[in-house]
């Protein structure tokens, strides 16, 4: 019970399980949200991929099918002039015409080779163009020098059509453009000369309106970059004509960005993540050549807009899961409780169970699950527990009381053996001592001595069988008989074979007694003795070794009727010494199951042969007790030692 008091307290039941539910259930959603976020993630991002490439792709085609639809007329001019020489006049008719009906094109040209309009005029270049929106008409002077200029000499050499790279048309239209220039020749003797080019310009301010009305996203935007990777139209104004995206990878010394540009301007297509610097936040690039102008164009898109839905639902269950999990933590609690609230209910009731206190009553079981179980168990244990307490109360008390009562037949039992030592001071001839061990609070052994009318010492030491009260009132019985019979007959043979026919009268308990009996002259040393199954004792000659006394053999007392006891004598010299004893000495045990045994007992006697009576009994019992070495006694121990000193 102390042992119970002093345990520390710790967490309750309805705790640990509530812990450990919500524990696990937390863990197994986490990775299922986790998982969930991943796949759906990357899914996103394989939409996003391709929705990103779609919107590249249509709007590159909605660039291409804008240059195709500047590109045509210039074509059937170029097929045209080639045919057959026009009039000034056609020619202006032919360019007002095409920048009025075609709202991409800001201006448009036809350029002739120097006197190859007119022998006697060098530059030919009719130029009509859309300045604010109106329609203006004017001949590119020689100062402007168009021979030179990119638009006129690169489609001359390379003989094919071909998009300027963005510039500023001082002297032309006046405003940063790109020029389409097609050439166009006449067939002069089998061979083709080159008479000028047909071109088509597109404002910047248009192109980059244009690209400013794709929407992608929320934040997100389109560029352009020329052919050498040029800004052609970005949100941020300073870039336009002003820088490149590999200045830009300069100035931030990115090789990232660098790489993205050199497969932008090699007119390659993909999507790739973008440096942070270029948004300030992460995002991705996708990107696609514009294939008539071999310019490139990039849609970025910022990855928080990318992913906001699925931010959102992410958001989204998670609010679900701390709701649920709440929910889920209020039902936990509430049937933990349930649960637990009779366990700890119970397990108040069996700590004063565990107190002692057995008539507080254990909470009725209103239920047939497991808690109902244990307690209908924990009442049959305490109604069992009481009714065995009460049981063993009552036994100890009749324990107590045949205790009390065994001490009281134990001093009465003692009480009839000889207890004063020496027992007769006034006679010098013998010394004798005697001692008795009971096994139990009552033995069956048996000792005693007197002296006969006829001033001779009679002294007997007897084992009955069994223990406890029947034998000692057994050897109580046969003491009796010795001490009354022995006045009536002359020798111990005598006196054992009428004790045998008393102690077989109503011995309905078959008990018997083993005796040694003897009858000693202390004037002359003449002793006679007679044996009834009992040990033979040790003689101890003055100056020899132990020896046994050789006796008479014989049933024991009690046993049968017919028993015939005979005498035996032998003559005591001074300082002889003979030792009587019970079976409790040499068959005594130790804590290994071996006997004290005969061999021992006639070595221990030869050591105490200088010994008295008394330190002979006293040396050998120790003796004993040494030998068994704390194994409980088995039997009674009982040493009678007769010193004879001679006259």
């Amino acid at each position: 019970m102390s042992q119970t008091g002093s345990l520390p307290q710790g967490k309750g039941l309805a705790f640990k399980l509530s812990l450990l539910i919500l524990s696990c259930t937390s863990a197994i959603f986490l990775a299922s949200f986790l998982y969930y976020h991943t796949s759906s993630k990357t899914t996103l991002m394989q939409e996003a991929r391709a929705d990103a490439a779609n919107l590249t792709l249509a709007s590159i085609r909605k660039i291409e099918g804008t240059l195709a639809s500047v590109e045509a007329i210039p074509g059937l001019l170029a097929f045209s002039y080639g045919k057959n020489k026009p009039t000034a006049s056609a020619i202006s008719t032919d360019l007002l015409g095409f920048i009025l009906f075609n709202s991409a094109v800001y201006g448009s040209c036809v350029a002739y080779e120097p006197y190859a309009f007119d022998r006697d005029v060098e530059f030919f270049a009719p130029y009509a163009y859309m300045p604010g929106g109106r329609p203006m008409f004017t001949y590119l002077s020689a100062d402007y020098n168009y021979p030179q200029a990119d638009w006129f000499l690169i489609p001359k050499e390379i003989r094919r059509p071909i998009w300027s790279e963005p510039y500023f048309d001082e002297g032309g239209g006046n405003v940063v453009m790109s020029t389409y220039s097609i050439p166009f020749f006449r067939e002069e003797d089998g061979r083709k000369r080159f008479l000028g080019v047909v071109t088509a310009d597109i404002s910047l301010e248009w192109l980059r309106t244009f690209i400013k009305s794709i929407s992608i996203y929320q934040s997100g935007y389109a560029f352009l970059l020329s052919r050498n990777g040029v800004f052609l139209s970005h949100p941020n104004d300073q870039f336009i004509m002003r820088e490149s995206i590999f200045s830009l990878a300069e100035t931030h010394s990115s090789k990232v960005l660098r790489d993205i540009g050199k497969k932008m301007v090699q007119g390659e297509t993909g999507f790739v993540r973008l440096p942070e610097f270029v948004m300030g936040e992460p995002a991705w690039l996708s990107y696609a050549p514009v294939s008539n102008s071999d310019w490139s164009m990039g849609l970025v898109i910022p990855e928080a807009e990318m992913f906001q839905g699925l931010e959102g639902l992410s958001r989204e269950v998670a609010v679900i899961g701390f709701i649920g999990f709440v929910l889920l933590l209020i039902v936990v609690i509430v049937v933990s409780t349930s649960i637990t609230k009779p366990l700890k209910t119970l397990a108040e009731r069996t700590a004063e169970i565990a107190k002692g206190n057995l008539d507080i009553p254990v909470p009725k079981a209103s239920t047939g699950d497991e808690v109902g179980q244990l307690a209908r168990s924990f009442e049959g244990m305490r109604l069992a527990l009481r009714e065995y307490i009460a049981n063993l109360t009552e036994t100890t008390k009749a324990k107590e009381r045949m205790e009390s009562e065994l001490k009281i037949a134990r001093s009465i039992q003692m009480s009839f053996l000889p207890k004063r030592f020496p027992p007769f001071p006034d006679i010098e001839q013998f010394e004798l001592f005697a001692t008795l061990e009971p096994a139990l609070e009552v033995g069956g052994d048996l000792f005693d001595f007197f002296l006969l009318d006829d001033g001779r010492l009679l002294f007997l030491v007897g084992d009955v069988s069994g223990k406890g009260v029947p034998a000692a009132l057994f050897m109580a019985v046969t003491k009796t008989l010795i001490k009354g019979i022995a006045e009536l007959e002359n020798s111990p043979a005598e006196i054992l074979a009428r004790v045998n026919r008393e102690l077989l009268v109503d011995n309905e308990a078959l008990l018997f007694v083993t005796m040694f009996l003897g009858i000693l002259d202390y004037k002359t040393g003449e002793l006679a003795y007679s044996n009834a199954g009992h040990n033979p004792p040790v003689l101890l000659r003055s100056g020899h070794n132990a020896e046994w006394l050789t006796v008479p053999k014989a049933l024991f007392l009690g046993v049968m009727e017919e028993s015939v006891y005979k005498n035996a004598s032998i003559k005591l010299e001074k300082d002889d010494k003979l030792i009587v004893y019970t079976d409790g000495v040499n068959e005594a045990e130790n804590q290994s199951g071996a006997f004290y045994s005969n061999p021992r007992l006639l070595d221990t006697a030869t050591n105490l042969s200088s010994e008295g009576a008394k330190g002979i009994c006293t040396h050998l019992v120790a003796t004993v007790h040494e030998f068994a070495g704390g194994a409980p006694q088995t039997d009674d121990i009982t040493v009678l030692t007769l010193h004879f000193r001679g006259k």
